[in-house]
């Protein structure tokens, strides 16, 4: 029978705890805070804002640009457009490239928990055709998506703009007003929709197209009617997620700050050594130490956000647990085998007793 939305809270922490901690392996740990960072599972209480200080010249900023920028892109100001067309292209193949990993490692992630093992190569070839598919419905959605901000938003905007209430603010101060609080309604209900869209469909469509050989549209079908038949259950299980979240939000916001400023001593530390070591052998702001800042940087950044999906690894594996246990019941498949059921024990067959013989005469 279909349980409630907090019904499948204790399974689904019980299903965590023998999962990553009986026993504790530190390498399924790890493998599954990889997946979790890319499946896009592993979550972060809090941000963290890096102000680095910056030395400031007495020359100006035309010096600057100037000194530390090659001439090619001062000068030639097609270049500069070609690099930044190039910058573009590259920005969009990797995009594409993440959602991709994103698609396959959402299926790895299922498999993982389902199976109470994560192993990243199996799973990855299981589920080649499943992640693809995924990975098509992503592009679309997000295409999507864009089309209708671009819609809703960039139009009313644009008119705004063409009719000149931003050139004089203070004589369309009503219009702006209102304008805005609607446009801004709008944005977040399109948000809010997008939001749901997403949740729902990493929830109750990955599990329909990992068990089955179907399209992300046909497992949308059957979860439209599936919604409409118990529309309570779902909103209830999404109210409970939405709870769940801001609470493991919290608790593990502490302590990704805490582990993040014991983290910054050393990595501040190696900054301060860097830059006071390229001071004194008479190195200055240019365009090579910049990019090898960046660099720096990222690879500092990189660190950081694995060591809090290491963090996040409880949540990583709690959350789709408790989508499965949820699910499981109202979709026959998954229960299976989640729940396989025991063989039959094999019983002989039994054979009529013969007739007893007539006497003889």
């Amino acid at each position: 029978m279909p349980i409630s939305s907090v019904d499948a809270i204790n399974p689904a922490f019980e299903h965590a705890k023998q999962q990553l901690i009986r026993p504790f392996r530190f390498g399924q740990w790890v493998r599954l805070a990889f997946v979790g960072l890319l499946a896009g599972e592993a979550t972060s209480g809090g941000g963290c804002n890096f102000n680095f200080p910056m030395s400031h010249h007495d020359k100006g900023s035309g010096h600057f640009l100037g000194g530390t920028w090659p001439s090619l892109l001062t000068n030639h100001h097609a270049a500069f457009v070609a690099l930044v067309a190039v910058l573009a292209v590259i920005g969009i193949v990797l995009w594409v490239l993440l959602i991709y990993i994103n698609s396959m490692m959402r299926f790895i992630l299922f498999q993982s928990v389902i199976t109470k093992e994560c192993h990243i190569r199996q799973a990855w070839a299981r589920h080649r055709e499943h992640g693809f598919r995924y990975f098509v419905w992503q592009i679309l959605f997000n295409l999507v998506a864009l089309a209708a901000l671009l819609l809703l938003v960039g139009i009313p905007v644009a008119f705004a703009w063409v009719a000149g209430w931003f050139v004089q603010p203070s004589e369309h101060l009503l219009p702006l007003i209102l304008g805005g609080i609607a446009l801004f309604l709008v944005f977040m209900a399109l948000a809010i929709a997008m939001a749901l869209v997403h949740v729902m469909t990493k929830d109750f469509v990955i599990p329909q197209m990992a068990m089955e050989e179907i399209e992300a549209m046909e497992g949308w079908r059957r979860l439209w009617l599936w919604l409409k038949a118990e529309t309570s259950g779902y909103a209830g299980y999404i109210g409970m997620k939405i709870v769940l979240t801001l609470g493991a939000a919290i608790a593990l916001g502490i302590i990704t700050v805490i582990v993040i400023l014991v983290l910054l001593i050393p990595i501040g530390g190696a900054g301060v050594v860097a830059v006071v070591a390229g001071a004194a052998a008479g190195l200055t702001w240019n365009f090579f130490t910049i990019a090898l800042a960046v660099i720096a940087g990222g690879i500092a950044l990189a660190v950081l956000m694995f060591v809090i999906s290491l963090i996040s690894v409880p949540a990583t594996v709690f959350f789709p647990a408790y989508s499965i246990y949820f699910f499981a019941p109202r979709y026959p498949p998954l229960a299976a085998v989640l729940w396989p059921q025991p063989a039959a024990p094999f019983l002989p067959p039994q054979f009529p007793e013969p007739p007893p013989s007539a006497p003889v005469v």
